[in-house]
C-alpha cells in the first residue's frame, strides 16, 4: 500500500506540473514561439524528475546527485536542441525581409522622400487613384503622392482606408485584378498573374516609368566579388555547389530564392530562362495562431549564402553593410551602368493598370512620364525612362 501511495503521489505531482505547464505551452504556441516548446516540455519533465529522484532516495546514494544532474541535463539539452538551431539562424541578418515603410509616408514631413524644387504643375482633384505596389518602389510612388495628391492621411499599411498603400508585389497584383487598386507600381507580372488576368478577362497594361538593376549579393566576407551570368545560372540550377568552383573558398553554396509571384522571383525566373532551377530551400514557419506553415526560406546572411533583390532596396532601404553586391559579367550595378545599359541585369519597372474607370488614372500616369515625374524617379534613386 505504501508503494501504491507513493506512485499515486508521483502521478498527482506529474499531473499538477502538466496542469500548470499546459497554459504555458498554449501561450508559447499562440505567440508563434513554437521553437521554445521543446525546452518548456523538457523543463516540465525535469521538475517532475527532481521530485521523483528525491522520492526514491537517489540523492542519498553514491554519486546519486551527479546521476540525477546528468539525466536532467540530457533532457534539457534534448529540449534545447529544438530551439538552438532556430535562434542560431535568427542571429544572421535577414537581408530580403520587410522594412518599415512608415518613414516614407507622404505628408508626414519625411525627409526620405524625394521632392521637386517647386510645386508640381499637375494636381489631382476629384476621384483619387488607389495606389499599391512593391515595397522597394513605395518611396517613389509616395513621392509622386506628395507631389500631386491633396494633402491628407495616406497610411501605408491600411488598404481599407488609405488610397496609397504597399501590400507587396503578389498582393498588389491580386488587388489590381480584384478592382481594389487602380495603379500598381511593380516589376512585370509573373506567369501566374498573367493567367489570372486572362481568366478574369482583364488586360494588364504596363507603362514603363523607370529603370532599376536586379542584383545578386553575398556575405561581405565572401572573397568572391564577381560572377558571370552563366556561373549564377549554374549555381541556381545545382550544377555548381561549392564556392571553390567560382573562385571562392572551399565552402558549400547556400543559394536562397524568393517566394513565387514576388517581383524579384519573377525577374529571377526570366533571368534563368530555359535553365532548370533547383528547388528552393523551404523552412517551417510559425503562424500567428501557433500553427506551422511551409514557406520559401528567407535569406539569411550566412558566410556561404547568395541571394538576389533590386539595387535600390538593398542599398537605400535596407542599408546592410554585411552584404556586398556582385559585379555581373564584369560590370558593377550602379546608376551609371544602369543608365548606359552596360549592367546586364538592368530592367524597367512599371505602372500597371487593368482597365480602371477612374478618369484620373491616365492623366496621373502621363504626369509620371513628364519631366517632373521623371525627375522624381531620378531623385528617389532610380533611372528615368526618358
Amino acid at each position: 500500500m505504501e508503494k501504491f501511495g507513493r506512485v499515486m503521489i508521483a502521478l498527482f505531482i506529474g499531473g499538477a506540473i502538466c496542469f500548470i505547464g499546459f497554459p504555458v505551452l498554449i501561450f508559447v504556441a499562440l505567440n508563434g514561439d513554437i521553437h521554445l516548446l521543446g525546452l518548456v516540455i523538457a523543463a516540465m519533465i525535469s521538475v517532475w524528475l527532481l521530485y521523483l529522484f528525491s522520492d526514491i532516495g537517489l540523492y542519498h546514494k553514491p554519486k546519486g546527485k551527479k546521476i540525477a544532474a546528468g539525466i536532467i541535463a540530457v533532457i534539457l539539452v534534448i529540449g534545447a536542441s529544438f530551439s538552438i538551431p532556430h535562434y542560431y539562424k535568427e542571429s544572421f541578418a535577414q537581408v530580403d525581409g520587410e522594412v518599415e515603410l512608415y518613414e516614407y509616408e507622404a505628408f508626414t514631413g519625411s525627409d526620405k522622400l524625394a521632392k521637386l524644387d517647386s510645386p508640381a504643375t499637375f494636381k489631382l482633384e476629384g476621384e483619387l487613384p488607389k495606389l499599391d505596389g512593391a515595397t522597394a518602389l513605395y518611396p517613389l510612388y509616395a513621392a509622386f503622392t506628395e507631389a500631386v495628391y491633396p494633402e491628407g492621411d495616406y497610411p501605408v499599411y491600411d488598404p481599407g482606408f488609405s488610397k496609397v498603400v504597399s501590400t507587396t508585389t503578389p498582393e498588389a497584383y491580386e488587388r489590381l485584378l480584384a478592382g481594389e487598386a487602380d495603379i500598381i507600381f511593380v516589376a512585370g507580372p509573373s506567369t501566374g498573374h498573367q493567367n489570372r488576368a486572362e481568366a478574369k478577362g482583364l488586360e494588364l497594361k504596363m507603362t514603363p516609368i523607370g529603370r532599376e538593376a536586379f542584383v545578386f549579393f553575398v556575405n561581405a566576407r565572401n572573397p568572391v566579388d564577381a560572377l558571370s551570368s552563366e556561373e549564377i545560372r549554374s549555381i541556381y540550377s545545382g550544377e555548381v555547389t561549392n564556392w571553390s568552383e567560382v573562385g571562392g573558398k572551399n565552402d558549400e553554396i547556400r543559394a536562397f530564392q524568393r517566394p513565387v509571384d514576388s517581383g524579384s522571383q519573377t525577374t529571377f525566373i526570366k533571368f534563368m530562362g530555359d535553365t532548370p532551377i533547383e528547388e528552393p530551400e523551404i523552412e517551417e514557419m510559425a503562424s500567428g495562431m501557433g500553427g506551422i506553415i511551409s514557406e520559401v526560406a528567407s535569406y539569411r546572411n550566412y558566410k556561404n549564402a547568395i541571394g538576389y533583390t533590386f539595387r535600390f532596396f538593398s542599398t537605400e532601404m535596407v542599408r546592410n553593410d554585411k552584404i556586398k553586391l556582385l559585379a555581373i559579367d564584369g560590370v558593377e550595378p550602379s546608376i551609371e551602368t544602369i543608365r548606359s545599359d552596360d549592367y546586364p541585369l538592368s530592367s524597367e519597372f512599371y505602372a500597371v493598370t487593368a482597365g480602371s474607370d477612374n478618369p484620373n488614372v491616365q492623366p496621373f500616369i502621363d504626369w509620371i512620364l513628364s519631366a517632373e515625374g521623371q525627375e522624381l524617379v531620378e531623385r528617389t534613386g532610380f533611372v528615368s525612362v526618358e
